[in-house]
């Protein structure tokens, strides 16, 4: 399975560096097929990372033994929702310093928050165990096509310097997530933790893309990719 799961970490890095030849992406208006992909992210995140999120709920009930965390309730679902509320605030944080001066910082908010979500996707590629080849390749899938609207939106904010310098950062970071998922050993628990802040990450991400009225999305195409997606997942 190591094999798998880098071959897949190698295919999201191709998918980092051709993104910007792939002509849908610069359709204006905004291309459905950019909504689709964000239905399919979604309906990842809802039918397959929450459910899977409850397993690492029971998990992380069971190793935990201090008082006060025994009395405290759904513990990973309050991490997906601090993950979540990171990504956002970083997100609004860059927004906060877009001027023509603050460019750079832009440019290094984006590049540390998207640089750990990437590395935390490659990780989770190796060390999540996944039901059977099956469960890996709709995780890849997944990410790969989240991954197609996030270069987009990438791009759109930062322009050449997103092409020059941040898809490749931002493609290293996906094959060192992969590396540390091999030379290092966590915790379950750990994995756990990670595993929700990836389920708040994506939510995030994916409504970010596709709620804003200025990013011209297509409900028509994002229901497709949402539902189209979700009876595969329920069949499989």
């Amino acid at each position: 399975m190591i094999f798998l799961s880098f071959f897949f970490i190698f295919c999201l890095i191709i998918i980092h560096l051709i993104s910007r030849k792939m002509l849908f992406a610069k359709m204006i208006p905004r291309s459905p097929l950019l909504s689709i992909f964000g239905g399919i992210s979604v309906a990842y995140v809802f039918v397959h990372l929450l459910p899977d999120l409850k397993a690492h709920q029971d998990n992380v009930e069971g190793i935990i033994s201090n008082s006060f965390w025994t009395a405290v309730e759904h513990h990973l679902y309050i991490v997906a929702m601090l993950g979540l509320a990171l990504f956002y605030g970083l997100e609004k944080l860059a927004k906060s310093k877009k001027t023509n001066k603050d460019e750079d910082k832009v440019y290094q908010i984006h590049m540390i928050s998207f640089s750990l979500y990437n590395a935390l996707i490659g990780y989770l590629l190796v060390s999540e165990e996944f039901d059977g080849v099956t469960g890996m390749f709709f995780y890849f899938l997944a990410m790969g096509v989240h991954f197609v609207s996030n270069d987009h939106s990438l791009r759109d904010m930062l322009q050449e310097q997103y092409d020059r310098r941040g898809r490749w950062l931002l493609s290293i970071s996906i094959g060192m997530g992969g590396i540390l998922g091999v030379l290092f050993e966590i915790p379950e628990w750990f994995i756990s933790v990670l595993f929700a802040i990836l389920a708040g990450g994506v939510i995030v991400n994916v409504l970010k893309e596709e709620l804003p009225e200025e990013r011209n999305s297509k409900f028509g195409a994002f229901l497709v990719g949402m539902v189209g997606y979700t009876i595969i997942l329920l069949l499989l």
